[in-house]
């Protein structure tokens, strides 16, 4: 049973300025607790870039052209009030959508292994044809579809346990039968997306949370909508949007999550993908803004990764 871990250094010259929540400082949080000296058992991979072909996956040419063209020469630009682009910005995203291609390859290659991707920008509010809510490209998207393409994999799983909802990928997957997508998040919240109500073609399947809810109905979440859903899907690969924006200790979220929920949905999802999928999961840093809730989150998760 192997772990990998997938980063590229490029992936902190992504420079969204003074006071912006998704700062490098979060990337160095999540890999220094992820060092050797803890971690000695993680496979430690450099993650490619994504190429082009790969991006048009789950992206359209206009949204590739628009990037490139607004990737700037100096300074930091906005493509929205939250989004921004710096001169690193384009190198830092291709390595992030390339880390979970790359995953994807690994998981594949070798039954009963995980990944988890130690990227930014993170991805999940990336919609196919428009960059928002601090995410360039959807990187889960992206190697999901590249999961298909490649592998001829069939039905292909994402679980986004950020406390936004992931409006990006729930657009990109909501026609595709193949594709499946589960939500916990907090409501209303930003982006206002993730009723109960909007269920795709049957593939998608959002449990909106109160602010300040916590472990009971997190887990209730899953334990009796989201997971059973997931089980009747008979997903051939997991791939988890993690976002530790849900900790207890977090700026921006209003949820009480710690650690131990984190592992503890790990762990599930795991039992699930040994069932159906020969064990392969691959995970992809989304949010987190409290640099000691994010190491929390991300140390209990990975832990579970590694069956430890």
């Amino acid at each position: 049973m192997t772990t990998y871990l997938f980063t590229h250094r490029d992936c902190l010259f992504h420079d969204t300025g003074t006071g912006h929540p998704e700062r490098a400082d979060r990337l160095r949080a999540v890999l220094h607790q992820l060092d050797q000296e803890n971690f000695p058992t993680l496979v430690r991979r450099e993650a490619p870039l994504a190429s082009r072909e790969q991006l048009a996956l789950a992206h359209t040419q206009a949204h590739l052209d628009h990037l490139t063209a607004r990737a700037p020469v100096a300074g930091i630009i906005d493509l929205d009030p939250d989004t921004k682009m710096s001169p690193g910005s384009q190198t830092a995203a291709l390595h992030a959508a390339g880390a979970v291609v790359a995953a994807i390859d690994a998981v594949m290659e070798t039954p009963q292994s995980s990944a988890f991707c130690a990227i930014r920008p993170p991805g999940h509010h990336a919609e196919a044809n428009r960059a928002m809510g601090f995410c360039l490209y959807n990187n889960v998207a992206v190697g999901a579809y590249y999961a298909r393409k490649k592998y001829g994999l069939e039905r292909i799983a994402v679980v986004d346990f950020d406390v936004h909802h992931g409006n990006g990928t729930q657009a990109i997957f909501e026609r595709d039968p193949g594709m499946f997508y589960a939500s916990t998040h907090q409501a209303p919240f930003y982006p206002g997306t993730g009723d109960a109500s909007e269920t795709g073609v049957g593939n998608i399947v959002n449990v909106p949370l109160a602010a300040g809810s916590g472990s009971r109905a997190f887990r209730e979440a899953y334990d009796t909508v989201i997971l059973p859903a997931l089980e009747a899907f008979r997903p051939e690969l997991v791939i988890i949007s993690a976002g530790f924006d849900g900790h207890e200790k977090d700026p921006i979220g209003n949820h009480k999550l710690t650690g131990a929920d984190y592992s503890w949905l790990t762990k599930k999802l795991m039992v699930l993908a040994d069932k159906h999928a020969s064990g392969r999961v691959v995970s992809a840093l989304e949010g987190g803004y409290d640099l000691e809730g994010l190491a929390d989150g991300s140390h209990a998760h990975v832990k579970a990764l590694l069956r430890d």
